[in-house]
């Protein structure tokens, strides 16, 4: 007779230990999956006067690590579009500047729809002449919607000449909820 409940013991311990690895995997699955954004912002400091807007194109993908920490990785497209006039004076021949940031990202969600956290790597000029350099852009998120994220981030680049900075707004859309 202990025959019959030691084998139904073993199987309410795989099933219970099944629907733990369930719930386990499907929590992690609603925090991660494949991140495409996109922000708009201004430069600051030294190129403020050089570059009027900057456009921002980025896509990743995140992992949650649990309920509060996710890492992954980002690559983008970053564009700052030349300033056409200076001081009421029309400027024809500055370049705009373009970069491909690669950086590993880091996100801390203390709440379920606010988080903060950083994307550090190296961003690599597009422009001739010009050398990139270490790529930093922390950020915080607020959560819109289950798949929707609404950022305020600032982008540091630090090029051998002079500092990128820029602020920017952006929007983030995550697919594989």
């Amino acid at each position: 007779m202990t025959q019959p409940l030691t084998a139904m013991s073993e199987f309410t311990k795989s099933i219970f230990s099944a629907g733990i690895l369930f719930l386990t995997l499907t929590s992690l699955s609603a925090q991660q999956g494949v991140k495409l954004g996109i922000q708009g912002g201004l430069p600051i400091n030294d190129f403020n006067d050089e570059i009027g807007i900057v456009l921002a194109v980025d896509a990743g993908y995140m992992h949650a690590l649990g309920e509060v920490v996710d890492i992954g990785f980002t690559a983008g497209f970053v564009y700052g579009f030349h300033e056409t006039y200076q001081r009421n004076t029309p400027v024809a021949d500055l370049p705009d500047l373009k970069f491909v940031p690669l950086a590993g990202m880091l996100r801390i969600w203390p709440a379920r729809n606010f988080s903060f956290g950083a994307d550090a790597g190296q961003a690599f000029s597009l422009n001739d002449g010009m050398d990139g350099g270490l790529y930093l852009r922390p950020q915080l998120g607020y959560m819109m919607g289950p798949v929707t994220e609404l950022n305020l981030s600032y982008t540091h680049i630090s090029l051998e000449e002079r500092p990128w900075a820029t602020v920017t707004l952006g929007i983030l859309y995550t697919f594989g909820n």
